[in-house]
């Protein structure tokens, strides 16, 4: 029964691509906007280029320096002005910090028409959905975050196959047109992601216990060890590479994490509170010289291991 049921989606999915316009363009390759073109969005590009996706990619960024490294890496074919850009695309990317995606985004959404189509790739989602939800265009804009990403940025930092055995969130799909949505479901499958379906206030949550944490840790570990190690050579030498990994996230790009965590302080200063909780627990088991209690908080943290196998 399940096999057959999945074969009927499937084939209505077929059957519903082969009648969209938009699925032409999948098959004739899509002029492609990215709007910034760092990390993500310039691995988005390599993708794109990789499985046929697009015919053309054209740049947008406040800086020219990106643009033309962009450029010079294959990324882009040409950089626009937002408007001109937005202008000659099917399919507009947009990937940049959260601070500037709702004042962009809704400067595109005025611009574009009903055979285009518009997704962001932001770390917080509420916000930006919330703010368009009464858009005229909503329906042709699908907010999507895949669940992937370095310590680097700008578009040197872009590479291939970087979205393979991911998760890609899309949040309220259903006020989003079936053409757009399954367009864009289609581009993140062929480049290996699994897609996972929520809410955006659920979305954000969620991105505060899974990713947000880590890397507020990581900078308060770095700021801890800085701090104590006055010496910067002791650090270098002592250091493994547990330390290493751990603090890796550490040199991720202020400008781009400090408005996530401000957008979504609510639910980071949750779990941060939960978080400082367990680290008294342990600071107590230390303090009081109590190894049964001790263990007994290292042995419940190793069941993560169900998860990650």
């Amino acid at each position: 029964m399940e096999d057959k049921e999945q074969i009927s989606k499937t084939n209505i999915s077929s059957a519903f691509m082969q009648a969209s316009p938009l699925a032409d363009l999948n098959k004739k390759g899509m002029v492609v906007t990215i709007v910034g073109v760092g990390l993500i969005s310039g691995s988005f590009a390599l993708a794109l280029k990789d499985k046929g996706f697009a015919k053309k990619i054209i740049g947008v960024s406040r800086t020219e320096a990106s643009l033309q490294k962009a450029k010079a890496l294959g990324i882009i074919d040409e950089a626009l002005p937002l408007e001109e850009a937005v202008k000659q695309s099917d399919f507009i990317y947009v990937a940049i910090p959260v601070d500037a995606t709702v004042v962009v985004m809704q400067q595109i959404m005025d611009l574009i028409t009903d055979q285009q189509m518009v997704a962001d790739a932001g770390s917080t989602k509420f916000v930006l959905c919330d703010a368009l939800k009464d858009h005229p265009m909503r329906n042709r804009f699908i907010a999507t975050h895949p669940m992937w990403g370095t310590e680097y940025s700008g578009p040197e930092a872009a590479v291939r196959g970087a979205f393979e055995g991911r998760v890609c969130v899309i949040c309220e799909k259903e006020k989003t047109d079936a053409d757009v949505v399954i367009s864009v479901e289609n581009i993140y499958r062929s480049f290996g992601m699994n897609i996972v379906y929520m809410d955006a206030h659920s979305h954000d949550i969620h991105a505060a216990y899974i990713s947000h944490i880590s890397h507020i840790t990581s900078f308060a570990l770095a700021n801890t060890v800085l701090e104590k190690e006055k010496e910067d050579e002791a650090i270098f030498a002592l250091a493994g590479g547990g330390f290493e990994s751990t603090v890796r996230l550490a040199k991720s790009n202020s400008a781009m994490w400090a408005p996530i965590f401000m957008q979504n302080r609510e639910n980071v200063l949750d779990v941060l509170n939960e978080h400082i909780t367990q680290l008294r627990k342990f600071k107590a088991s230390l303090e009081k010289e109590n190894l049964e209690y001790l263990t007994e908080l290292m042995e419940n943290a190793n069941k993560i291991k169900r998860i990650f196998q």
